[in-house]
């Protein structure tokens, strides 16, 4: 037999559940503040671009056709590996004596370009960002001086050079973005506990676990007495019977 669940017991199990539920979120939140702040290294940002010159047609009042944008586009492709390859990023290692492999700063740097856009922005990430800005300056003009060379064209020109500002901001990580997820997160699991553990919960609480669980109506219930009420109950007796004693020890006199 199917078992359903109305939203008056979700609500139930929520309620008795809410404690560990705000505290599984806020050790969740505090724990991705800590990570944030104190463990992770703050990375930063630097981008500089060029600009692919199209090829100067002849008659000046022609108009460039689908098939040359196409071209340049495919060119811009082939430009984004060059950029990334060893031929470009050994010289630039060299040059700036960086301590890292080929792999690992191809890891760091990021070649974009909009579609059908002649520009291309070359965005490093580096923990100084001194060093961002002067690997992505020194990739770009490593690039234009080898890609003659390499493709025997020379239509490579450097529009921006990266610069490093005065109080550089890290692009990662965020904090507030993290402890917001984690948040979210800490929701998540504490409800799904809650619902596991009164899943897993077999003992018989009140009148309608019983009657859910065996299949029988209630025909009575033993009422349950505190210390309190019992202690209230001894003060209560005892005041009376002094009462009472008195009153008789009046109407023998």
């Amino acid at each position: 037999m199917e078992e359903t669940i109305s939203l008056k017991e979700i609500f139930e199990v929520l309620k008795k559940r809410i404690l560990m539920i705000v505290w599984i979120t806020l050790g969740a939140a505090i724990l991705a503040a800590v990570v944030s702040y104190f463990v992770l290294t703050p990375t930063y940002e630097s981008s500089s671009q060029f600009i692919v010159n199209q090829k100067q047609q002849q008659d000046t009042a022609a108009q460039y056709t689908a098939g040359d944008i196409q071209t340049d586009v495919q060119l811009i492709n082939t430009y984004n590996v060059i950029i990334k390859s060893p031929a470009i990023l050994d010289e630039v290692v060299e040059e700036l004596n960086l301590p890292y492999s080929v792999s690992e700063l191809g890891g760091k740097i990021n070649v974009t370009s909009e579609e059908n856009s002649q520009v291309v922005t070359v965005t490093v990430t580096d923990e100084d960002p001194a060093k961002a800005v002067q690997i992505a300056n020194t990739t770009v003009e490593t690039f234009q001086s080898n890609i003659a060379e390499i493709m025997n064209v020379d239509n490579v020109s450097i529009l921006t050079k990266a610069e490093l500002g005065e109080n550089p901001t890290p692009v990662a990580p965020n904090p507030i973005l993290n402890i917001a997820i984690a948040i979210v997160l800490g929701i998540m699991v504490g409800v799904g506990l809650a619902f596991l553990l009164e899943y897993l919960d077999n003992t018989v609480t009140t009148e309608e676990d019983v009657e859910k669980k065996l299949g029988l109506p209630v025909i009575g219930v033993i009422s349950q007495v505190s210390d309190k009420d019992i202690t209230e109950g001894k003060v209560a007796f005892q005041q009376q019977t002094r009462r009472g004693g008195f009153d008789g020890a009046q109407k023998t006199v």
